[in-house]
């Protein structure tokens, strides 16, 4: 999986350069000049132009962004978890960041998503092409930005992650660890995204069109096992001594029961570094203190 951009000075945009946004940030930076939107620019990461403004404020985007940008990653995450709050996360501050940007076409405008957009709970599979229905505020803030980028005049991309974890989203693996998860069989499946895929999956579809391949305008990301949850924990304390079950410990998981199926991502040509549980939570694994 080799990403080769037709221009080393493309100029590409991260806005919400926070966790993921800066590990995508990281990754498009060894071939593309990108600039990190947050509140506050010092903290993107080394390497990463950093722009302050507060999408939420548009009047804070005035004179900020660069000219002839080609493309943009929006990777916002709520400030508080209200519906108004996922609201103004999703909504809001694409529509004022696509204002700011104006009416020169990009190459590419790629909306990072959520596979909770899918309320399904009946163990089926969803692929790109299935209902995408939520039933929580949550999922339908989301759903209302991705119509909001897809309807936009500039060709847009919807990447749809599952449950992102790795060395900086440890919890679920603290909570077997400390005994408080608990899932009873058969627990729901459940639908994971090592966090290095995660941010090479979006580095990948950028490059695959600053490269002028064609790429969809939907993309389920997420590893190649979808698995019930108890299976998971399960292996963890196999692998590692966890402490027995606390009372009150975490019965199943927040987000239904469905299997996620990768094949078109897998179909563009992208490679999962971790592409299961085990190749990931084992690395995390031998790495505890």
């Amino acid at each position: 999986m080799t990403r080769t951009y037709p221009n080393p000075s493309a100029k590409i945009l991260v806005a919400g350069c926070g966790k993921l946004g800066g590990a995508i940030a990281c990754e498009l930076a060894k071939q593309a000049t990108v600039y990190g939107l947050r509140r506050n620019p010092g903290n993107v990461p080394e390497g990463i132009t950093g722009i302050g403004a507060d999408l939420s404020k548009p009047e804070t985007l005035n004179g900020k962004l660069p000219d002839n940008l080609d493309v943009v990653v929006y990777c916002l995450t709520p400030s508080d978890y209200s519906e108004q709050g996922y609201h103004q996360a999703y909504v809001t501050g694409l529509q004022n960041l696509l204002v700011a940007i104006g009416e020169r076409p990009l190459t590419r405008l790629f909306f990072v998503s959520s596979t909770s957009v899918y309320a399904q709970d009946d163990d089926s599979w969803v692929d790109e092409t299935g209902p995408a229905e939520p039933d929580r505020f949550t999922g339908q803030q989301i759903r209302q930005g991705e119509q909001t980028a897809l309807e936009s005049i500039h060709p847009a991309t919807v990447v749809r992650f599952s449950g992102i974890y790795g060395p900086t989203r440890q919890r679920f693996l603290e909570e077997v660890l400390e005994g408080r998860m608990n899932p009873q069989p058969p627990a729901p499946f459940s639908n994971r995204i090592h966090e290095v895929d995660a941010a090479n999956a979006i580095a990948w579809l950028a490059g695959q069109a600053l490269a002028g391949k064609t790429i969809e305008d939907l993309y389920i990301a997420s590893d190649c096992q979808p698995v019930r949850l108890d299976e998971v924990v399960d292996w963890v304390r196999q692998q590692v001594p966890c402490k027995e079950p606390v009372e009150g410990a975490r019965k199943g998981g927040r987000a239904g029961s469905k299997r996620c199926n990768n094949q078109r991502l897998l179909d563009s040509g992208f490679q999962f570094r971790y592409p299961d549980y085990k190749a990931g939570y084992r690395e995390m694994i031998s790495n505890l203190s």
